[in-house]
């Protein structure tokens, strides 16, 4: 068998004579393995070509996930944030509840054990299964809902309590000193001066020189300064048309203008202007004229 092989370098063909049957085998045995390389290496090629293309595949799937997962965290990140916020609202409610229950209990003058707004509530009860899951958004908007209600109640509730309370802060109620006696009734009696009846428009309470005289209401004062017959006098405008008198006092403590409330110390008993001896001349008027203080000395 003659075997001419072409080659462009040498630009002429060359013979190849293979006679002997060793010689034709070897030639075989050549194909074949070249046909194998062959095969093999389109056979690689593919693979290669198929496996880039499922690695750029899952590269793309991979980078979609991270996109998700991020966008995930975010998502619960702001819901996070807006929980909180709602969080920071119902604690701000809670805080400004508390305060004011606090402030009522004060002005009601109740008990603190049993009112007290820095405890938690007793709270219980046996646990119910195969209840639905919360909506927390609702739930939360409910409770500040219901706290604003609350505090709005509240807010009327202080209010009222707050006007009754001026309302008894400001009405003469109780004696002018807190040791000693009646020495004088209102009304008529003998002048300690004259011996003649006289009318007698306040009543007198005797203890020890220097003792504390007291507001018997909470007012602004309008007189504090000597006045003729009354000695020091210290005058309070209590509003709603009263106004008390305190007289004879050995010092007087506040000025005209002066805001008090009740029970405060406004003067020192004393003995000065016409009078006998250390003593209190007492009188409550209303609207311009003296009346009978017996009425408000007794009340608590």
């Amino acid at each position: 068998m003659d075997i001419i092989l072409l080659s462009k370098f040498r630009g002429r063909p060359c013979r190849v004579q293979i006679g002997s049957p060793v010689q034709f085998m070897m030639l075989s045995v050549f194909a074949v393995l070249f046909s194998g390389a062959l095969g093999m290496m389109g056979y690689w090629v593919g693979q290669s070509q198929a496996s880039s293309s499922s690695v750029s595949s899952i590269q793309q799937e991979i980078k979609l996930q991270r996109q998700l997962i991020n966008q995930t965290r975010f998502n619960a990140r702001a819901d996070i944030d807006a929980l909180a916020a709602r969080l920071g609202e119902i604690q701000a409610h809670a805080m400004r509840l508390n305060a004011l229950g606090q402030k009522l209990v004060t002005i009601a003058k109740l008990d603190r054990g049993e009112f007290n707004f820095e405890d938690n509530p007793g709270l219980g009860g046996p646990d119910e299964p195969g209840l639905q899951e919360m909506d927390f958004g609702s739930e939360i908007d409910a409770v500040i809902s219901e706290l604003e209600d609350r505090e709005q109640q509240l807010r009327v509730l202080e209010n009222i309590l707050i006007s009754s309370n001026m309302q008894e802060e400001v009405f003469p109620a109780g004696r002018p000193i807190k040791r000693g006696w009646i020495s004088s009734y209102y009304g008529t009696r003998t002048n300690p001066f004259s011996g003649k009846l006289q009318f007698h428009k306040g009543m007198d309470f005797a203890a020890k020189s220097g003792s504390d005289v007291l507001a018997v209401a909470g007012g602004v004062i309008t007189w504090s300064s000597k006045r003729y017959g009354y000695g020091n006098l210290v005058e309070i405008n209590h509003g709603n048309g009263y106004i008390t008198r305190y007289g004879h006092n050995k010092t007087n403590l506040v000025s005209v203008g002066d805001t008090v409330k009740k029970g405060q110390v406004i003067s020192l008993m004393g003995s000065t202007g016409r009078s006998t001896g250390p003593h209190v001349h007492f009188e409550v008027i209303k609207n311009g004229r003296q009346i009978n203080p017996q009425k408000f000395v007794q009340r608590k």
